[in-house]
């Protein structure tokens, strides 16, 4: 680790952290109006939003309305949405997902109209799809061809975050690392958004890519940025049981068309355990599948035998071809799956606007949290999530002031922050922790064991002018788990994702939100913040 020092700060109208759906599409909105850098630590195709199958949520169909969407939104999230939220998200989405469509985005047709499938705790078919099960790949394609060639954006790839920069409580830009420690820069902004996505990598068993370490969530929060409903980390129940790393998902879509859960047995079990049985949320599932493994100590599989043939290969084909690659045939057998780490319901607290409590802060996607998701998210909720906020965060950073030539000269010789790492040796140890205390089900006694091994673990956590990506990493890691922990130890219930052996119900006392803010000490500070509770929308008839 040298000793080099940032070169001249370069300034932009606008900086975007991240290369997913959420921060492409919010960068062509912003695009048109100044200058704008897309910051990605990977390649700019590299993120969640590349790998998503399922598809995109939105009330499109004569038959289906927001007000529809807005009532499954609600019911999935275990009452913890706040109704504003979900309301701007069905809403507006059908305007995001036009827009979409106008930069290029092909979605499956039918006879010329949009082919809508149906998933899990929908009431209606309302999910578009691209290819089959490759709407995250169409999505890319279609933001990274419009990015690429925008001549006001200015691409960083490989370039990491480590920290923002703060001049008398605004942020003014980012501080990062290049080409995985090889030198540092400085970028100005008088806006500056988060859409840096989850932490799956917190896990040992997620969906997630190799990028997905919490990042923009721990440069917040280091930088006095609230966060919020930390403790609610949703896990798909129907991941590939292989040895794969990432864990390849298997979509709810296949379940929405109709495949069956069996247990070691060949007895389907979800009948048993919800009205709604293989549809039911994704919590209910994950741990159905996680107690018929534990219980009769082998698999449970996905049988796609319902599913005629021929709609298996036109809905499916890229899970058809993965599948098939790993040795498994899904038309003559079913296949092994298990839950596995998918999504962050929470993230940096935002308001309507995508404004977080550090002015010149906006956050938006995955590592932002508006309570659209509450306890639990609806399936292919995130996708529109991105797209609707992302046109709200465009629309307010517009009108942010541009920087002051004082500002600009104050920001670019502000003190080079200290780059926080961590042992790289410290990943697998962290993931079996979380994995073992801070999974499906949690107590007590397991997040109790959690926090003590995260805070002496976080002891070798160093500062030094240069790191390598994967030090970077682990230290943003570490940094989200302990949040992770201290949100599921705080939240004394079960709710939606967040499941507690020791307290196993629900309770009107804990129907809130939980904000944690670094304290003076270094500690979390945790505080309740009410649920927004208007009434749902009526009813609409067909």
């Amino acid at each position: 680790m040298s000793e080099k020092s940032v070169p001249n700060a370069e300034e932009f109208d606008f900086l975007v952290i991240g290369s997913g759906v959420a921060g492409l599409f919010t960068a062509l909105h912003l695009a048109d109006h100044g200058r704008t850098a897309v910051i990605t630590k990977d390649i700019l195709t590299e993120s969640n939003t590349e790998y998503a199958q399922g598809g995109i949520a939105v009330s499109l169909c004569p038959k289906d309305t927001p007000e529809d969407h807005e009532r499954d939104t609600l019911a999935a999230g275990a009452g913890l949405c706040d109704v504003p939220a979900v309301r701007v998200l069905t809403q507006e989405g059908p305007d995001a997902v036009r827009e979409l469509m106008r930069l290029g985005m092909r979605f499956d047709r039918t006879n010329g109209e949009l082919t809508l499938a149906q998933e899990a705790a929908h009431s209606r078919r309302r999910i578009l799809h691209a290819s089959g099960d490759e709407t995250g790949h169409e999505v890319e394609r279609a933001l990274t061809r419009r990015t690429r060639i925008h001549p006001d954006i200015e691409i960083l790839e490989h370039t990491q975050v480590t920290g923002l920069l703060v001049l008398e409580g605004r942020c003014l830009g980012v501080d990062a690392i290049v080409d995985d420690g090889g030198e540092r820069r400085r970028f100005l902004a008088p806006a500056t958004l988060l859409a840096t996505g989850g932490l799956g990598q917190l896990y040992p068993v997620t969906t997630n890519p190799l990028v997905t370490t919490g990042d923009g969530l721990a440069v917040a929060y280091r930088a006095g940025a609230a966060l919020r409903d930390m403790e609610f980390v949703q896990f798909h129940p129907t991941a590939l049981d292989d040895e794969g790393s990432p864990k390849f998902l298997i979509s709810e879509a296949v379940r929405g068309e109709g495949a069956v859960l069996l247990n070691e047995a060949g007895e389907r079990f979800m009948p048993g355990v919800h009205p709604l049985g293989e549809l039911a949320p994704r919590d209910i599932v994950a741990r159905a599948v996680a107690e018929q493994m534990r219980n009769a100590a082998g698999h449970v599989y996905l049988d796609f035998s319902p599913i005629p043939p021929d709609r298996i290969q036109k809905r499916f084909p890229g899970i058809i071809a993965e599948c098939h690659r790993r040795g498994f045939d899904v038309y003559h057998e079913p296949i092994p799956v298990a839950p596995a780490a998918h999504y962050m319901m929470g993230g940096v607290n935002i308001d309507l606007s995508c404004h977080t409590d550090l002015p010149g802060l906006l956050a938006v996607g995955e590592c932002a949290c508006a309570g659209v998701h509450g306890a639990n998210r609806l399936a292919s909720n995130s996708m529109l999530e991105g797209m609707v906020f992302g046109l709200r965060a465009a629309e307010v950073a517009r009108k942010l002031a541009g920087l002051s030539a004082e500002q600009a000269s104050q920001a670019a010789h502000l003190p080079e922050a200290p780059v926080r790492y961590a042992p790289p040796t410290l990943r697998g140890q962290l993931q079996e922790l979380m994995d073992v205390d801070v999974g499906l089900e949690r107590s007590s006694d397991s997040l109790g064991r959690a926090s003590e091994a995260l805070a002496a673990w976080s002891k070798q956590v160093g500062s030094a002018p240069l790191a390598s990506r994967e030090e970077i990493e682990t230290a943003n890691l570490l940094l989200v788990g302990r949040l992770v922990v201290a949100a599921a130890l705080t939240r004394e219930e079960s709710r939606g994702a967040h499941y507690r052996t020791d307290f196993p119900e629900a309770s009107d006392d804990w129907r809130y939100h939980l904000v944690l803010r670094l304290g003076p000490d270094g500690q979390p500070l945790i505080e309740p913040m009410p649920v927004l509770d208007e009434a749902p929308s009526p009813h609409t008839a067909d």
